[in-house]
C-alpha cells in the first residue's frame, strides 16, 4: 500500500485534516510534541515501532485555557479520535504532565467515535490514561456548550486494541465505550497517593458488552505495593467489565473491584470473570462460557 511519509518536522493536525478519506500515513521515528484531534474518516496512521515514534504533550485537567476555563479532564487529551473507522499500529501516544495528585486528570488518547482499532499502540499517562466514548449521558447534557459538539454525542462505539500497552494510575481505562482488550499489558504505575484502579466503566443499563479484557496482562511498576490495586470500580451506575483469561500479578487486590466511595453502585454494577476467585466481593460474577462466547463474537 501507499504511505504519506511524515517526520516529527510536520504539522500532523495540518495533514491529518488536509487528507482524504481512507489515506495511509506512515510516522517517521522521533517525538511529535503535538496535541492532535483525527478528524477525517478511515486514516491508518502507522509509527516505525512504539519504542521510536512517540505523539507526545502535557495538558492537565487544572490548566487554565484559551477561553480562561479549566481543561477539566475530557479537553486533556494528547490525541483525540473524532472520526470513524481510524486503524493507528505501532507507535505510542503519551501525556506526559505528570503529578495528576496536583494537576488533576491527564488523558493521553481519546477515542471518540466507532470503529477505532489499535494494533501494538503504547498509551502512557497517570490518571485517566485512555477515555473511550461516548461520555454518560448526564456529562453530554453537562458539558453542552462547553466541550465541543464532536468530543459531546451520544451514540454506540466499538474500539478494539490488540497487543498494545496501556499504563497509569486511577481510573487509567474509562468511558462508555464497547472495547476489547486483547493479549494487551496493562500496567499500574505507583500513584503518590496510594493504591489505584484500573479501569473506571461507566456504560448505560442498556449497553450489553461493556469492556472486555481477552488474555491480558495486568503488571505493575516497581514500588507498587501487593494487594494495591483494584481491577475496576463503576463511574455510573451500571458500568461493565469483564476479564476472561488474564493474569493478575500480586498488586491486584484480592477484592477484585471496589464500589466507588459511598454509593450503592455495589448492587447496579455489572463486572464478571471467567472464573471464581476466592476473596471477591460478593456482588462480581462468574461469565458463562456462552457469555463469553457471545462477548468475544461481538468483536469478530
Amino acid at each position: 500500500m501507499n504511505m504519506t511519509e511524515l517526520t516529527p518536522n510536520d504539522d500532523l493536525q495540518a495533514k491529518f485534516d488536509n487528507a482524504a478519506p481512507g489515506t495511509h500515513f506512515h510516522l517517521a521515528p522521533g517525538t511529535y510534541r503535538q496535541k492532535i484531534e483525527i478528524n477525517t474518516p478511515g486514516l491508518f496512521i502507522k509509527g516505525s515501532g512504539a519504542e521510536n515514534t512517540r505523539i507526545v504533550y502535557g495538558d492537565y485537567a487544572n490548566k487554565i485555557g484559551e477561553d480562561g476555563k479549566e481543561l477539566v479532564t475530557f479537553r486533556t487529551y494528547t490525541v483525540a479520535v473524532c472520526a470513524p473507522n481510524v486503524t493507528m499500529e505501532d507507535l505510542t501516544v503519551e501525556n506526559d504532565a505528570l503529578y495528576p495528585e496536583e494537576k488533576g486528570q491527564e488523558v493521553a488518547l481519546t477515542v471518540y467515535e466507532d470503529d477505532f482499532k489499535a494494533f501494538r499502540v503504547n498509551l502512557i499517562s497517570t490518571q485517566d490514561t485512555l477515555f473511550l466514548g461516548p461520555l454518560p449521558f448526564d456529562l453530554t447534557q453537562r458539558y453542552t456548550g462547553f466541550l465541543k459538539e464532536k468530543l459531546n454525542f451520544y451514540m454506540p462505539m466499538k474500539q478494539t486494541f490488540r497487543d498494545c500497552f496501556i499504563s497509569g494510575t486511577v481510573d487509567f481505562i474509562f468511558g462508555c465505550g464497547d472495547t476489547l482488550f486483547e493479549n494487551c499489558e496493562i500496567r499500574s504505575r505507583k500513584d503518590a497517593r496510594g493504591g489505584g484502579y484500573v479501569a473506571a466503566p461507566a456504560h448505560a443499563l442498556d449497553q450489553k458488552t461493556g469492556f472486555l479484557f481477552l488474555n491480558c496482562r495486568l503488571t505493575a511498576d516497581e514500588g507498587v505495593g501487593e494487594d494495591a490495586i483494584f481491577l475496576a470500580r463503576p463511574w455510573r451506575d451500571y458500568g461493565l467489565t469483564t476479564f476472561v483469561g488474564c493474569s493478575y500479578g500480586p498488586h491486584i487486590k484480592t477484592e477484585g473491584f471496589n464500589k466507588w466511595n459511598d454509593t450503592e453502585r455495589d448492587k447496579t454494577a455489572r463486572f464478571y470473570e471467567d472464573r471464581s476467585i476466592d476473596g471477591r466481593v460478593p456482588w462480581s460474577k462468574v461469565a458463562t462460557p456462552e457469555r463469553i462466547e457471545e462477548l468475544i463474537s461481538y468483536f469478530k
